[in-house]
């Protein structure tokens, strides 16, 4: 994916052309409706003059029946109009959404730099809903211009001075208006950057809610959330207030216009240049007007906010990808054997590390970037500054991110639950059959906590396995990393929650189902470590000392302290 992506412009084009025929069917609908209301004061006033000043019956019911075929057009056209608008307008911002999603969920990373979850979910549902209903409108403001175009028409037929009146003095106000909205497309912007601000602040307080309680600290969490939400309130109000102007001011001149109308045509009337029915008819046509006008004022709004949104938009889906794109594909006999080689990245200082296929590594890391960074290389999320990371000696920066992570997986401590069932969380990234998710349930000691669940393992999780205990959660995650069945899997602390016995049983049951398997234990867990083929030791960087658990349990006092802690 490029880093010079799409622009906010781009972006609303796309979303107007992607509903190109809903756009100009509803466009054609809204100018017929248009057309026809503006035609009704004309034919009341053609029913003064032709029918109720000379007093024809016949021509009277003639006209009442050309009011009757009229209303029901227009009727008829504006429902029409307005279901293919809001159609297209929600299809636009799903659209939008999947684009959203599938850049997010890139392999190559990028979208998530410096962004809270709960900013781009903002992005994702506030900013597209505008620029969806920038498509909405844009049949609305064509169906407005048309009107003002027949009304100027029908004035020029009933007067020229009325008629070229509108004609001159509708494009100052339609750029005035456009003028006018600059302060709102501004603010409407800074109201959304500070909306999707709280909104993630909101989120990530929520997530951490037990820890913020453990720590006491629910009063620092709330008095940050009230600044935050000080913050977004300030900004929706000064752009309600920029809407609140904008449509204010437009209003005020539009009256204004409409009032000059009506004073010409009354002029026009007393001086005998304009029949009475051509009087009622020319202030019909200027009380209509009305309705163009303030239909601009809502298609300019909507158009400032909807440039707003764009430009948020584009920044995600221009965010420039944290790993360059590789070209080979991992085949099926991938072995496994994953080496570091000089890798430099964060905390670590030219890290070198073989990992054998097939082998059981314990990795312990007394630092928590250090650890953090190792997974970071492993998965590819990030390259390393210096080095390389080799699978089966092909350089990791030479495969393909969204292949690669088909091959190695690695599975991180905080790795959140879906709002699903159990069974569900198990076999979202499993390859195999039932038997591979029963022996992952197995393997985890999930198995357990499916008997403990009312339905079993069909029963329904909260939001991010909530309605666990943090060891269920844990072991319900690690039943996923393992049904999944990659050639290569890191595993980062997948126990710290799991109570002792329970953590013994796993560690044993761990090696013998990744048997002939490459696997990396992350951890500091003696009872996983004791089980491994090999740990390596972290520290400052780099590594500091390799060897069997029991080994360095004798002879390192520094691994002691780290594991025995």
């Amino acid at each position: 994916m490029p880093t010079g992506g799409p622009t906010g412009g781009l972006v609303l084009r796309q979303a107007i052309r992607g509903q190109r025929r809903r756009v100009i069917a509803a466009s054609l609908l809204g100018m017929t409706h248009q057309g026809c209301e503006a035609l009704v004061p004309v034919v009341i006033g053609a029913t003064i003059d032709t029918a109720v000043a000379t007093g024809s019956s016949d021509a009277l019911l003639r006209l009442l029946l050309v009011l009757a075929v009229l209303f029901l057009v227009l009727s008829t056209c504006y429902r029409t109009s307005a279901r293919i608008t809001e159609g297209g307008g929600e299809l636009a911002a799903h659209r939008l959404r999947l684009d959203l999603a599938a850049r997010v969920l890139h392999p190559r990373g990028g979208a998530d730099a410096n962004r809270l979850p709960g900013a781009l979910t903002s992005i994702a549902t506030n900013d597209a809903r505008r620029v969806g209903s920038v498509a909405t409108v844009i049949s609305y403001g064509v169906s407005a211009v048309a009107a003002l175009v027949i009304s100027a028409v029908a004035l020029l037929r009933i007067s020229v001075p009325l008629g070229l009146l509108v004609l001159l003095g509708i494009p100052p106000l339609l750029w005035l208006g456009h003028r006018i909205s600059r302060p709102l497309e501004r603010r409407s912007e800074t109201e959304q950057e500070r909306a999707a601000h709280a909104s993630g602040v909101a989120a990530d307080l929520v997530a951490g809610l037990r820890v913020l309680k453990g720590m006491g600290a629910e009063s620092a969490a709330v008095t940050r959330y009230r600044a935050t939400s000080q913050d977004s309130l300030s900004a929706a109000l000064r752009a309600a207030r920029s809407r609140a102007g904008h449509e204010g001011a437009v209003l005020a001149l539009t009256g204004v216009f409409i009032a000059v109308i009506g004073v010409v045509g009354a002029y026009l009337a007393v001086d005998g240049t304009i029949s009475v029915g051509d009087l009622v008819a020319a202030v019909g046509l200027a009380q209509f007007l009305l309705g163009p006008f303030q239909l601009l004022t809502y298609v300019n709004a909507e158009l400032a906010q909807g440039r707003a949104s764009a430009r948020r938009i584009a920044e995600v889906l221009a965010s420039p990808v944290t790993v360059e794109k590789g070209h080979d594909v991992p085949d099926g006999r991938t072995a496994g054997h994953l080496a570091l080689r000089g890798v430099t990245l964060g905390a670590l200082r030219g890290v070198d590390l073989e990992l054998p296929a097939g082998s059981l590594t314990g990795v312990v890391a007394r630092d928590p970037a250090a650890a953090h960074d190792l997974l970071v290389c492993l998965a590819r999320e990030a390259d390393p500054a210096e080095g390389a990371v080799e699978l089966d000696g092909a350089p990791l920066t030479s495969l393909d991110p969204d292949a690669l992570r088909r091959v190695v997986l690695v599975a991180h401590h905080d790795a959140d639950l879906f709002e699903s069932t159990l069974l569900d969380n198990v076999r979202a990234g499993a390859d195999g059959g039932t038997a591979a998710v029963e022996r992952a349930l197995r393997a985890s000691a999930a198995d357990d906590v499916a008997r403990l669940l009312p339905d079993g393992g069909d029963t329904l999780l909260a939001e991010r396995g909530r309605s666990l205990s943090g060891g269920q959660r844990q072991r319900v995650a690690l039943a996923r990393a393992l049904a999944a069945d990659r050639p290569v899997l890191v595993l980062h602390d997948p126990t710290t929650a799991v109570d002792t016995v329970t953590e013994s049983r796993i560690a044993a049951r761990l090696r013998e189902v990744r048997r002939d398997r490459t696997t990396v234990l992350v951890t500091t867990s003696p009872a996983l470590l004791a089980v491994t083929d090999r740990v390596v030791v972290l520290e400052d960087g780099a590594v500091r000392a390799s060897g069997h658990h029991t080994e360095l349990l004798a002879a390192d006092a520094t691994y002691r302290a780290a594991v025995l802690a």
